[in-house]
């Protein structure tokens, strides 16, 4: 897509910024803040004098000294995430799988080993070595052993033991609590969901009520909150439409609703989406809010809605990419959640994620490509539902699916 057909320079773009209506509220002012920290941007581009017609550019060769340093080198800063280690191996590694960047053998077998370290004994892995096995690491480290895709990274995966740790999680309404006597919400249904289908460790009794207890945090906006009666969330929005569309039950929930609650979140001005209403765009949820329009697009046309787009998903994908890389883009690597915040992993992994999301409609057999700015800029498409790439799944279910389905035995789980 050249320069000069992007949203941001059209002449009645400064006409999407939020209205004043006379009655401040520090909600209002915030927008109206962070809406001139966006235009400023916009405005910067569009008066640069040194931006070729293939503008704005992914700064690929930053964003990989950033992720490769990562990888082998942390700062004192990330000592408070010692209890997210898998989450920081995961999105580095999809963030580098994304670029379409490969790391060494021999940097593989480290990581595997590492994580190796991170499982229990009993199932599931932690935060760390030596720590409680966790739903949200668990799912963290059994991506990141896909990503890697050898057979050293999926011998690490102990899916007898994975299979009674998923089993010790279940609550009695169908819900996954996250950790032992730990909490439980639509994070844990999701990531169970996830875990056990990329690995083929299903049972009969792993999800009898699951999606009824998913459905049953969907609100009255049509997103989905963390429990029963929670906000709806962009976060726990994914987590709960995704389990369902993994258990083939998106149809239990309204999906109409859901899709007036997703699409409205994309704000009109800065092009990217916010993760509730009347809160301030994130570039994270370009994969939260962002990831759940291809699913909804493939549920409609499966129940026989064949109005549907051939070429593009339900949100402005242009619109979205502009934000990304003209307001997300560290000048130093990485992304950030919004203009003034500093660069971190995690968004980097979910900026990246929800570009390759704009940037593709389809998937491998059928793929329309929508790529802003420098043809350089394409990223391999993710698959919406795991969030890694869709060759790393192709793999993995291939592999796992070719095993034995471990034989759950309650006496294992206590």
């Amino acid at each position: 897509m050249a320069a000069s057909t992007l949203r941001c320079l059209r002449p009645d773009f400064p006409n999407e910024r939020c209205v004043d209506d006379g009655h401040p509220t520090d909600t209002n002012k915030e927008q109206i803040k962070v809406e001139s920290d966006v235009g400023s941007l916009y405005s910067w581009f569009r008066n640069a004098t040194d931006l070729g017609p293939e503008s704005p550019e992914l700064m690929r060769k930053k964003h990989l000294h950033f992720l490769m340093k990562g990888l082998t080198n942390l700062s004192d800063s990330y000592e408070c995430l010692d209890a997210s280690r898998p989450w920081l191996c995961y999105w580095i590694l999809h963030s580098l799988e994304i670029l379409n960047e490969s790391i060494s053998d021999t940097l593989k077998s480290e990581i595997v080993e590492f994580l190796s370290k991170c499982q229990c004994p009993k199932g599931g892995f932690a935060g760390g070595p030596e720590q409680l096995a966790h739903l949200a690491p668990t799912y963290a480290a059994v991506n990141a052993l896909c990503i890697i895709g050898t057979q050293q990274a999926y011998d690490v995966i102990n899916r007898t033991k994975l299979q009674s740790f998923l089993m010790r999680m279940r609550m009695p309404d169908g819900g996954f609590a996250m950790h032992e006597d730990g909490e439980a919400d639509v994070r844990g249904a999701y990531c169970v969901a996830s875990i056990a289908m990329l690995t083929s460790i299903t049972s009969d009794e792993m999800f009898q009520g699951t999606p009824e207890w998913i459905v049953s945090c969907q609100t009255y906006e049509g997103g989905f909150g963390g429990v029963p009666g929670m906000e709806a969330h962009g976060g726990y929005t994914f987590c709960g439409f995704a389990a369902l569309v993994i258990l083939n039950k998106e149809k239990l929930c309204d999906s109409t609703a859901l899709l007036r609650w997703t699409t409205n979140r994309q704000m009109r001005f800065e092009g990217g989406f916010q993760g509730r209403t009347n809160k301030l765009v994130d570039g994270c949820y370009s994969f939260w809010q962002a990831g759940v329009l291809p699913l909804l697009h493939r549920s409609f046309y499966r129940e026989g809605d064949y109005s549907l787009s051939q070429e593009k998903w339900m949100f402005h994908q242009g619109a979205l990419q502009e934000y990304l890389l003209i307001c997300c883009q560290s000048p130093s690597g990485g992304f950030v959640d919004k203009p003034g915040k500093p660069r971190d992993f995690y968004h980097t992994c979910y900026c990246l994620s929800g570009l390759s999301v704009a940037q593709h409609y389809g998937g491998h057999d059928y793929d329309q490509k929508s790529v802003v700015g420098h043809r350089k800029n394409e990223l391999i498409p993710v698959h919406p539902v795991y969030n890694i790439g869709m060759d790393a799944v192709a793999k993995a279910t291939e592999y796992f699916h070719g095993q034995p389905i471990p034989i759950y035995n309650p006496k294992n789980s206590s």
